[in-house]
């Protein structure tokens, strides 16, 4: 099937525009080879998060109203952040339009799982050789089920997996403890910063003795937070978004016969 006549809605949150905006382009560039039509509102802004972590949900009315109406009109939105398209998914309302509401917050994806879920892809044409760990976010791990939570008896699964699984010359390590909390939280980190720092030195060292060149993850807010603490380590493991890793040399995927 082509999703070429797809309108894909590229949502992307403030943190990457103004700190990693290699990986909004990355997210861009890997849709498109893979085949969507991406659109990309040039006045979006913020998705309301943070003021909805801070208690002050009642006052977010503003974003929820903006993000619906830039991106209604989209057959799906998708975005490289798992927090924010789980605050979407459950959050957004916009006043006197509730239906509307809830069936636009059905069509939000995060990255990870609108390859997955949506686009089926089973085949990435990418490299990258490097020994890479992987944090898995636990918005996109808890809320948006992108992987199973190694202390349940249930079936393992994993997406970021799965698509990392098809990179040529990637090593995925194992971790003491895959699905550690990193510490960053959004304002947890701010309101409880010492905590949140000591969890993030304890994520750190795991991808340390695993000797990890990269960490990845599809959160760059977990990796943003991660990424200080090795950079004060002068550790020399890199962070990389999942986008960055699998546009790597990803050539564009012909159209399938249908």
């Amino acid at each position: 099937m082509s999703y070429a006549n797809l309108k894909i809605g590229l949502f992307i949150p403030c943190y990457v525009d103004q700190f990693y905006p290699q990986v909004g382009v990355a997210t861009l560039e890997l849709l498109e080879k893979l085949g969507c039509t991406v659109l990309f509102p040039l006045d979006q802004t913020c998705c309301g998060q943070p003021m909805a972590n801070s208690g002050f949900e009642h006052l977010a009315g503003g974003c929820d109203r903006h993000f619906y109406d830039l991106f209604s009109a989209c057959d799906y939105v998708v975005s490289p952040s798992g927090s924010c398209v789980l605050h979407v998914k459950e959050h957004l309302k916009v006043e006197g339009k509730p239906e509307e509401s809830k069936v636009f917050r059905k069509k939000v994806y995060e990255l990870v799982e609108f390859i997955t879920d949506i686009l089926k892809i089973d085949f990435i044409e990418a490299s990258f050789p490097y020994r890479v760990g992987l944090h898995q976010g636990c918005h996109g791990q808890r809320g948006l089920h992108l992987s199973q939570m190694s202390e349940l008896n249930a079936e393992p699964f994993s997406k970021p997996v799965l698509l990392l699984s098809k990179v040529k010359g990637l090593e995925l390590i194992e971790l003491d403890r895959p699905d550690e909390c990193c510490g960053f939280g959004g304002t947890f980190c701010v309101s409880e910063e010492a905590v949140s720092v000591k969890m993030g030195k304890d994520r750190v060292e795991d991808h340390i003795r695993h000797h990890a060149e990269v960490i990845t993850g599809s959160d760059m807010s977990c990796l943003m937070h991660l990424q200080g603490i090795l950079r004060r380590k002068n550790a020399g493991i890199q962070v990389k978004h999942i986008a960055e890793i699998l546009n790597s040399a990803v050539k564009k995927i012909p159209e399938p016969i249908v």
